[in-house]
């Protein structure tokens, strides 16, 4: 894997340069390809590990221009340490590594916190160039569902807070998913870094209002939200919230809803507990929808989740094609990385004029 890795890397950096490399590990249907011909199924959630394990071993700083960073379990917690010390590998000034590390942090905060989806991350694979240009791969499992759910983001992202993934990867969506960067929660990000500006008593008396008892829902004690609620999982209140942590964000007064995530210390139950508090108290309702646009799969035989796009595909294929083409690995390597391709190609069907 990490061989023909190599090779194909090293025809699209020829061809495309490394923001063209960037760009295309970032696109769902690349990747996805990309993991298939290095001899991955589509419904494997090594897709994301192996795949990125054999990008890291096979793209070279000091040779391409690229580097990886982070991984999957505890290599993930590296990320930051390994972005440093290769940035000064690329040419990149101390500021630009430290934006980087903000970014992988960011990335990583963001799919664990602001879209609670039940899918916490374990692995995390940042990319970036020499220019600072990076992009994120990264996935979260259910090990009770047993499904894992794979998040990119891209280059073209304008925010770290709104909408900032290019495409979510998985198999099911979710009945409900607390997703704090979807466009419609805009009004409740803004009065959730409001609420979290005033003195942390405040903010405590309206929890001990909406949850008095540790077990209370929100359909217990909200009529009209009951029956919006009647389809979905039980909604509970946070049972902790670090007081001493709001105090701290009191005192730091955030000016943006970015500034407020970026806080150390302000995880999954203070964005949940000011959402809801803000929901239930302020009218602003956050989104409850799964922001899920992808399946692993190009598609569907039965166009079911979605019927295939066959462009994307086959752009995907050229590029894949051409570059194992000139690659200079053993005719047996290639027929096999052909082959693999193949599979992956649904036969053309024939239509009746």
């Amino acid at each position: 894997m990490v061989k023909l890795a190599d090779c194909v890397i090293s025809i699209i950096l020829d061809n495309y340069g490394s923001r063209g490399l960037l760009q295309r590990l970032s696109d769902p249907w690349f990747f996805q390809s990309l993991s298939c011909v290095l001899g991955y199924d589509w419904h494997s959630s090594g897709t994301t590990t192996v795949t990125c394990g054999a990008l890291k071993e096979a793209i070279s700083p000091d040779e391409h221009g690229v580097a990886v960073a982070g991984g999957k379990g505890r290599a993930s917690n590296k990320a930051p340490q390994q972005i440093e010390e290769t940035a000064q590998k690329l040419g990149l000034t101390s500021r630009r590594a430290e934006e980087l590390v903000y970014a992988s942090r960011m990335a990583a905060k963001v799919d664990n916190s602001l879209v609670q989806d039940g899918f916490p991350l374990y692995h995390h694979s940042f990319f970036f160039d020499s220019q600072g240009n990076w992009i994120v791969v990264q996935q979260g499992i259910d090990t009770e569902a047993r499904q894992a759910r794979r998040y990119h983001w891209s280059l073209d992202h304008r925010s770290f807070v709104e909408e900032p993934q290019n495409a979510i990867l998985c198999d099911q969506k979710r009945p409900v998913v607390l997703d704090m960067t979807a466009k419609q929660s805009d009004e409740c990000r803004k009065t959730s870094v409001d609420l979290a500006k005033e003195k942390p008593e405040k903010l405590r008396a309206f929890f001990s209002a909406l949850r008095p008892g540790p077990q209370r829902s929100l359909d217990e004690w909200t009529v009209e939200e009951a029956s919006k609620l009647a389809n979905r999982e039980v909604l509970n209140m946070p049972r902790n919230i670090n007081w001493d942590r709001m105090r701290q964000v009191y005192e730091f007064q955030p000016k943006n809803y970015e500034e407020l995530v970026s806080l150390k210390g302000v995880g999954p139950s203070t964005i949940r507990g000011l959402a809801l508090v803000v929901e239930l108290v302020y009218g602003n309702k956050p989104s409850w929808k799964d922001p899920v646009r992808y399946s692993f799969a190009f598609g569907g035989k039965d166009g079911v989740p979605f019927p295939v796009d066959r462009r994307a595909m086959d752009e995907a294929v050229e590029v894949l094609r051409n570059g194992i083409a000139e690659a200079r690995v053993k005719r047996e390597e290639k027929l096999r990385a052909i082959e693999r391709l193949r599979k992956c190609v649904p036969a053309m069907r024939k239509v009746s004029p």
